[in-house]
């Protein structure tokens, strides 16, 4: 019987993991149990437990005891530039921002105190408000009744005239040829007196028409002043600037309002004037030809 220890057939099994069973060959059956066979030769590389503990004693013999994070760079050398950091920051940054904190403190405190006082704001704001009332109580006398006009006809030219609504202008001509008339017929006077006439009745509509428009334009100014007051009396000292320039705006416009209306009364003087001059003109020729007929006539006696 052949001893089990040294049957060349016995199945071995790998020490880790694969575990494939070992298969006869075929010639193997075929050969006489009773006769031996020569044992194979394992090659070097085959795992074994011994090799396996040599192998791991070797790892562990060569890595290393210790080991540095950060790529090598010590934590004591970290925090020491980080210290670093932090007293240079509190040196050139901190110290600098505390004296602009300091400086800005100092001004905000001036403007409350000297620019900006909170009493004299309000005192102003006080003293609009009773500007505001006292000019409410003035404005009330633009609004007296000042009609004088008796008949029919000269109280709708007056009521006209008075309207302080710019959208009668169209219609006041209508109304002054019912009170004045219209210009003379081409056969009742000489045409200067016609001409000079039909002038002057223009510049009278002219003017009045012009009237009109300026008392619609002083009632935009007056209520546009009243709400500039009432922004100004409820305004933050910071926006004082720009209603300032508003009002500035306001005031070149009524300026140029006032300017409208001289001009207006120049014209209407400059025609009266020349009415007069006219009339020196034409009694003028009146009695150049008056004297012409006399002397013609006392001639031819």
């Amino acid at each position: 019987m052949t001893d089990p220890k040294n049957n060349p057939n016995k199945q071995r099994r790998s020490f880790f993991w694969q575990r494939k069973p070992i298969l006869m060959p075929e010639s193997a059956k075929l050969v006489n149990p009773v006769e031996g066979s020569p044992r194979k030769a394992h090659p070097w590389y085959r795992p074994t437990l011994l090799k396996a503990a040599v192998v791991v004693l070797a790892v562990l013999a060569i890595l290393p005891k210790t080991a540095n994070g950060q790529f090598g760079i010590d934590t004591a050398a970290i925090l020491a530039a980080l210290s670093k950091m932090q007293s240079l920051m509190n040196t050139f940054i901190a110290t600098p921002l505390r004296t602009i904190n300091q400086y800005e403190q100092s001004v905000a405190k001036y403007e409350q105190e000297v620019m900006y006082p909170l009493a004299a704001i309000n005192q102003a704001k006080s003293s609009v408000m009773q500007f505001e009332n006292q000019f409410n109580q003035v404005s009330g006398m633009f609004r007296v009744n000042v009609s004088s006009a008796t008949l029919p006809q000269s109280q709708n030219l007056e009521s006209l005239l008075l309207s302080r609504n710019a959208a009668n202008v169209p219609v006041l001509a209508g109304q002054f040829q019912n009170v004045y008339g219209v210009v003379m017929a081409q056969n009742a006077a000489s045409p200067q007196t016609r001409t000079m006439t039909d002038m002057t009745d223009a510049q009278a509509q002219d003017a009045m028409k012009r009237a009109i428009e300026i008392d619609a334009l002083s009632d935009a100014e007056l209520n546009e002043a009243n709400q500039m007051g009432q922004q100004i009396s409820e305004a933050a000292p910071g926006s004082a600037p720009i209603l300032e320039a508003e009002a500035d705006v306001w005031l070149v416009r009524a300026n140029a309002y006032t300017q409208a209306a001289l001009a207006e009364l120049m014209r209407t003087r400059g025609i009266d004037l020349e009415n007069q001059s006219a009339i020196t003109k034409l009694a003028t020729a009146d009695n150049t030809t008056n004297n012409g007929l006399i002397n013609g006539a006392l001639t031819n006696r």
